[in-house]
């Protein structure tokens, strides 16, 4: 091979990309990170102040693992660039006992020996209206919040410390791979590099057309108490995932440093799938009319009308399990969060650096391979 820019080139500094940069850099791989905007923008789905984070993760059991790994990382990551990612405070699933939210919490606890403690909603966290009869609240201690653009910078700051180069503002056009390594164009510059790690977020099926990704409009929310505010902090409201008695269900947690509680559906058949690049930014009733009933009917305390909105993406996979793993000899590929990634980044960007250097990850991640669409 001719002379190249670096070793790897990792496209995209948002939630996964940020951290395989750090990742790579650690072990000393000459790398270089291309991000079409600045490290921690709120163009993408990195931003909104908070992600929840949960150690039993009801989307698949070996997810579990990964967040354990995830939890160190991100402490780690504290460590080397002294900024505050992590807040466990506990996190509670609330439902019917035989329904899938609970159901599948308690699986995925019981197949990895994570211990959940019932909690007495109306004691403890009388903010929650009471419950149908017979649902039943979990806690989960390892759960509470992460600050995804803090979080982004943080990893991005930390690669730069590591040894990584890092370009902002230059979108990536073109990623050739051929038999001598990978071009990789942009208006201002070409790259040559011997792998590339795509992280491009909703960006990414213009990179990978073959893998099923849906970019989809979310609204995030949050909602001002009408009294106590203090009651509504997240030490003293913590995270949450609840499912209704009609099957609706809500997250969300207090507020942070002074602000208010964030609350969301968990999922909204009014979301549309969008173009990335033209995004409708604009904030309607219809943005948060679905979240403002659930909050009506689940939380007491709170005004059913939000006292912010602001407007980000997530990307679905069919399964809506996270895409990880290489698509060719050079191309690496890490994306499609469906809504519950970004706990996990700081394990993900690890699980990419793995796959590009040949070691193996913390846990089996067959399950998200992306040769599973064929």
């Amino acid at each position: 091979m001719g002379s190249t820019d670096a070793r790897v080139a990792v496209i995209g500094l948002g939630a996964m990309g940020s951290n395989a940069l750090w990742r790579l850099a650690e072990r000393g791989v000459e790398a270089i990170g291309i991000e079409q905007f600045a490290a921690g923008h709120d163009r993408g789905s990195s931003h909104g102040d908070t992600r929840l984070f949960r150690t039993v993760c009801l989307e698949h059991p070996g997810l579990v693992p990964l967040a354990r790994r995830a939890a160190e990382l991100w402490r780690e990551l504290e460590e080397r660039t002294g900024t505050h990612l992590l807040e466990l405070t506990g996190g509670l699933t609330i439902g019917a006992p035989d329904s899938p939210l609970v159901t599948a919490t308690r699986e995925a606890a019981e197949a990895n020996g994570e211990r959940l403690t019932d909690v007495d909603l109306a004691t403890e966290f009388p903010q929650h209206r009471p419950n149908t009869a017979g649902h039943i609240a979990l806690r989960d201690e390892n759960a509470g919040v992460v600050r995804p653009e803090r979080g982004v910078t943080a990893a991005c700051r930390a690669a730069e410390q590591a040894g990584a180069q890092t370009v902002f503002g230059r979108r990536v056009r073109e990623v050739t791979p051929d038999e001598d390594g990978v071009l990789v164009r942009t208006p201002e510059q070409d790259y040559r590099v011997e792998q590339v790690v795509l992280t491009t977020g909703a960006w990414l099926r213009a990179f990978a057309p073959g893998i099923p990704l849906e970019p989809f409009r979310t609204p995030q929310t949050w909602f001002a108490p009408r009294a106590d505010p203090e009651g509504f902090a997240v030490d003293r409201f913590p995270t949450f995932i609840r499912q209704l008695d009609d099957g609706l269900r809500m997250w969300g947690h207090g507020g942070m440093d002074g602000g208010d509680p964030k609350c969301g559906p968990a999922d909204n058949p009014a979301n549309p799938r969008t173009d990335p690049d033209a995004l409708d930014r604009r904030v309607r009733e219809r943005d948060w009319e679905l979240i403002g009933s659930l909050v009506r009917r689940g939380i007491e305390g709170l005004a059913p009308e939000p006292s912010r909105v602001t407007i980000c993406m997530y990307t679905k996979t069919p399964d809506e399990q996270f895409v990880l793993g290489r698509i060719g000899d050079r191309v690496v590929l890490g994306g499609g969060g469906s809504g519950h990634a970004f706990k996990h980044a700081t394990a993900l960007g690890e699980a990419l650096a793995d796959t590009v250097t040949g070691e193996p990850s913390c846990t089996d991640l067959s399950f998200v391979d992306p040769k599973r669409f064929g």
